[in-house]
């Protein structure tokens, strides 16, 4: 596993994305525990990114612009939908100041893998990102870019784990502050609503 990946994994991971603007939404209207929750849930929705490059199914993704383009606009209208909730304030991206509730986990984990999942553009980062970090022959290729898979979504974790903390932090800070709170809501709607349309106009 070489340096470069390492260094340009935590540079893509680092990068503000869905996953993390969920995340820190998260942290500062629900603390720490579902703040980790939906860390898990994005981490989770890559692994069928990279399972699908593995096997190579991703390059079907890539050559056939009808089923990327059905994927995309899923997202897209997800995206859309989360932008909305966070914007009227209801739902698994509510931004008040919840009470842990043990059921509600469930939910946080399928928005998070759901975030992910519907993003047909992980799968192309993939199948492009994964080969060029691939050492071994041909014959342990699969296992090589598993590996490396792998280590991307423990780097994934990691950071989104720290984001949700430090959000976490924040909590009273917000909740006290009405307008705060208020601007907040609609600075996740808003990062929702464009990352949503950005995914619109992604090309294969």
């Amino acid at each position: 596993m070489s340096t470069e990946f390492l260094i340009t994994s935590l540079i893509v991971v680092l990068a503000p994305g869905t996953g993390v603007i969920y995340t820190v939404a998260m942290g500062i209207s629900r603390g720490t525990l579902f703040a980790i929750t939906a860390a898990f849930g994005c981490t989770l929705g890559i692994l069928p990114h990279l399972a699908a490059s593995i096997l190579g199914l991703s390059a079907i993704l890539h050559t056939s612009a009808v089923l990327f383009q059905v994927v995309k606009y899923a997202g897209v209208l997800y995206l859309l939908y989360l932008a909305w909730q966070a914007y009227k304030g209801n739902g698994a991206l509510s931004i008040e100041n919840h009470q842990d509730n043990k059921k509600s986990y469930g939910s946080i984990v399928t928005t998070g893998f759901l975030i992910n999942i519907l993003n047909p553009k992980l799968s192309i980062f993939f199948l492009a990102f994964l080969p060029q970090f691939v050492e071994t022959g041909a014959g342990l290729a699969m296992l090589d870019m598993s590996v490396l898979g792998l280590v991307f979504m423990a780097m994934t974790f990691g950071v989104f784990i720290i984001y949700g903390v430090f959000a976490a932090q924040l909590r009273h800070h917000v909740f006290s502050r009405p307008n705060i709170l208020k601007w907040f809501n609609r600075g996740v709607a808003g990062a929702f609503a464009g990352l949503g349309i950005k995914l619109a106009f992604a090309e294969r």
